[in-house]
C-alpha cells in the first residue's frame, strides 16, 4: 500500500510530532511505501496575521501542492496527523478531488475546542462541546489568550461544520482511547468512522531497574500539565522525595525557580528521547498530574515499557490507561494533598512497588508494542478505502467545493 502522511509540525516539538514519525517508521518497516507531506510552524513567524488567518481557514497553496502530489504519487490513502494551522482542511478536499481516502488522527481536541484542550482557568471546560461555533472560546480568548486569534480558530471550525467537512471529506478517524472517542462522537463526528488505536513504543526499550531513587515528570511545562499541583504536592511531603522534571515550555521559569528553592527538585530541561527513556527507567515512579483530559498520555506507556509505575490524575484518558492499584495510582486532578498522599504511599511501599513494576511492564507487552499497532492502523486504512467516494470526474463539482471556501 502507498500512504501519504500529512503533518504540520509544531514550533515546540511534542508528542504529535513524535507519533507522526513513529507511524511513518512503523509503516516503512513493514514494507509499505510512505510519502511525506510536511510543513513547519516556524514559518508562521514570517507571515502576517491576515495570511495566517487565511491559511487556517483554507490554504490555497496546500490545496494546489497536494493536488499535484496526489496526482503524481496516486496513494491509496492520505493519513493526516496535524493540519493546524498551515495545512488546513483544504488538504481533505484535495484528496477528495483526486479520489483518495482520508484518515485523520485525533491527537488533541482541536475539532471541538479552540485551544484543543477542553481546559480553561485551571479546570476542565466543555462549554464549546457540540456547538456549531465555539463562541465561548472566542469570548474567553481560549486560543493564545487572544479573542482575535480565537475567532480565527472558531471561524475555521464553524465554516467546516457548515460545509460538512468532518463528515463528507474524511472517511476515517482514530483517537487514542475510548474516553476521547466518546468526546468526539458527542461533538458530532460519525460514530461509525471513529476507531480507537493507542500510541506505541518502538523499539522496545526494555525494563528499567527503577533504582535511581527519584520520581520523574516528563512533558511540556505548561499550565494544563498540572505543574502547580505537582510542585505544591512536593512542598507537602513529610519526607524528602527527589523529583526530576524533564521538558520545556512557558512555565520553565516557574520550574527553574522551584528547583532553586527546593533541594529535592531538579529541572533537567529538554532531553533526547533516548535520555528520557533512561531517566524514566531509573525512576521509582512517573507522575502525570495534568488538569486537562489528555487524549492519551504518551509518557505513561513509555513508563510502562520501562516497567515504571505511574501516578496520574483521575481524569480523561489517564484514568483509562492507569489501572489503579495494579500499574499505579490515581489522584483527584488539581488536589495537591491527594497527590502527596499517593506519592508517599508508593514511595514507602517497596513490596507494592515491585508488583506494580511487573504489572506495568506486562501492560506494555500486552497493549503497546508495535506489531498489534501496525495491524490496527492497516485495518483503519482499509475501512477508509472502503468508504472512499469515487474519483470525481465532474469538474464543476470540484469548482463548487473551492468556491465554497474563502480566498
Amino acid at each position: 500500500m502507498k500512504i501519504l502522511l500529512c503533518h504540520n509540525y509544531y514550533q515546540q516539538r511534542g508528542g504529535e510530532d513524535e507519533s507522526f514519525e513513529a507511524e511513518a517508521d512503523l509503516l516503512e518497516a513493514h514494507g509499505q511505501e510512505v510519502v511525506r507531506f510536511t510543513v513547519h510552524n516556524d514559518t508562521v513567524d514570517g507571515m502576517s496575521r491576515w495570511r495566517v488567518a487565511r491559511e487556517t481557514l483554507w490554504s490555497r497553496p496546500t490545496y494546489a501542492r497536494l493536488r499535484e502530489l496526489l496526482r503524481r504519487e496516486r496513494p491509496d490513502v492520505m493519513h493526516c496527523t496535524n493540519t493546524f494551522p498551515l495545512i488546513s482542511p483544504a488538504a481533505y478536499y484535495a484528496a477528495r478531488a483526486e479520489g483518495v481516502a482520508v484518515v485523520q488522527a485525533l491527537r488533541n481536541y482541536r475539532l471541538l475546542c479552540a485551544n484543543a484542550l477542553f481546559a480553561r482557568d485551571g479546570r476542565v471546560c466543555e462549554d464549546c462541546l457540540g456547538k456549531a461555533v465555539p463562541w465561548a472560546g472566542i469570548r474567553h480568548g481560549c486560543y493564545r489568550q487572544s479573542r482575535a486569534a480565537s475567532a480565527v480558530v472558531a471561524g475555521m471550525l464553524g465554516l467546516h461544520r457548515v460545509l460538512g467537512t468532518w463528515s463528507r471529506a474524511v472517511q476515517g478517524y482514530y483517537t487514542l482511547t475510548e474516553f476521547a472517542r466518546g468526546k468526539f462522537i458527542a461533538g458530532g463526528l460519525p460514530s461509525d468512522r471513529v476507531a480507537v488505536k493507542p500510541n506505541f513504543v518502538h523499539p522496545d526499550p526494555g525494563s528499567g531497574d527503577g533504582r535511581g531513587g527519584y520520581a520523574v515528570f516528563v512533558g511540556r511545562l505548561a499550565p494544563e500539565k498540572g505543574l502547580d499541583t505537582l510542585l505544591s504536592a512536593w512542598h507537602r511531603l513529610p519526607q524528602p522525595v527527589p523529583l526530576k522534571l524533564v521538558g520545556d515550555g512557558p512555565l520553565a521559569e516557574r520550574v527553574k525557580a522551584a528547583a532553586a528553592q527546593h533541594p529535592h527538585i531538579a529541572w533537567l530541561g529538554r532531553r533526547p528521547l533516548a535520555d528520557v527513556l533512561g531517566i524514566i527507567g531509573g525512576a521509582t515512579f512517573l507522575v502525570m498530574p495534568s488538569i486537562w483530559y489528555e487524549t492519551f498520555g504518551r509518557t505513561i506507556i513509555e513508563a510502562f515499557a520501562r516497567g515504571t509505575p505511574v501516578i496520574a490524575s483521575r481524569l480523561g484518558a489517564m484514568a483509562e490507561l492507569v489501572d489503579e492499584g495494579r500499574t499505579g495510582w490515581l489522584f483527584e486532578a488539581g488536589n495537591a494533598d491527594d497527590l502527596a498522599a499517593k506519592v508517599r504511599r508508593l514511595w514507602l511501599s517497596r513490596a507494592e512497588l515491585a508488583d506494580m513494576r511487573r504489572e506495568a511492564r506486562a501492560e506494555y507487552e500486552r497493549r503497546y508494542t508495535a506489531e498489534p499497532n501496525y495491524r490496527q492502523l492497516m485495518a483503519i486504512y482499509e475501512r477508509a478505502r472502503a468508504m472512499r467516494a469515487p474519483h470525481p470526474g465532474n469538474q464543476r463539482a470540484r469548482v463548487k467545493v473551492e468556491e465554497s471556501v474563502p480566498a
